[in-house]
């Protein structure tokens, strides 16, 4: 899934504007690990080394490597997706759907996911890793590359949702997050402030909202 994780990242960093401007991406094999060798426009090539930012992909770190907190905090724009709504119950089968999913994670007990949850409720997409955030990025890349409407679904993590997580998603447009433990104080302020709906501790028994209830019918 390196692939999906380039794309994601980059477009969850603020690297590219829109897939398009990944023109290539290949994967290098090296003694001591992996490249992900990207070719992208020009601009976007600009603007990544006006940033000066070391992007380097680790498996713990939302905001590693940002040289100053005003490349760390980004403010991304309040999400479009008014028309979004799922039921409580909608939420709850779809995360009983997304473990049946988690290949890796029935494999290794090591690995978080990251699941996309249609405007149907559906189950249609499972990314796993490591780290969190990582999960997110390549959940985000596969999307990005099938053309999806980030609008028109539901991102459901394994984990916490930290403010990295909520930027992530309101960077590219996703409007509902919800995750199986609990959300960040600074998670809570952005998705406030972006208008994304977050909900924690999502169990079969029940969920909490922290912000955006108006898409929970």
């Amino acid at each position: 899934d390196l692939e999906d994780f380039a794309l994601g990242f980059s477009l969850t960093e603020g690297i590219l504007a829109n897939p398009g401007e990944l023109y290539d991406c290949e994967i290098v094999q090296g003694a001591e690990g992996i490249q992900v060798q990207m070719n992208v426009a020009t601009e976007r090539f600009v603007a990544l080394k006006e940033k000066r930012r070391n992007l380097t992909g680790r498996t713990g770190c939302g905001l590693c490597g940002a040289e100053t907190l005003e490349q760390a905090v980004r403010h991304p724009a309040a999400v479009q997706a008014d028309a979004l709504q799922f039921s409580a119950d909608t939420l709850h089968a779809a995360l009983d759907a997304m473990q049946a999913q988690q290949e890796l994670q029935q494999q290794t007990g090591a690995t978080h996911a990251a699941a996309w949850m249609g405007h149907d409720g559906k189950i249609t997409l499972v990314r796993e890793d490591v780290g969190r955030h990582n999960a997110l990025d390549k959940l985000i890349g596969a999307l990005a590359e099938d053309k999806q409407d980030f609008s028109a679904g539901a991102v459901i993590i394994t984990s916490r949702a930290s403010y990295e997580m909520v930027q992530k998603a309101a960077t590219v447009g996703i409007g509902f997050i919800a995750a199986i433990s609990a959300p960040t104080a600074l998670a809570i302020r952005l998705a406030k402030e972006t208008d994304v709906t977050l909900i924690g501790f999502v169990r079969r028994q029940g969920h909490v909202v922290y912000a955006g209830p108006h898409r929970l019918i």
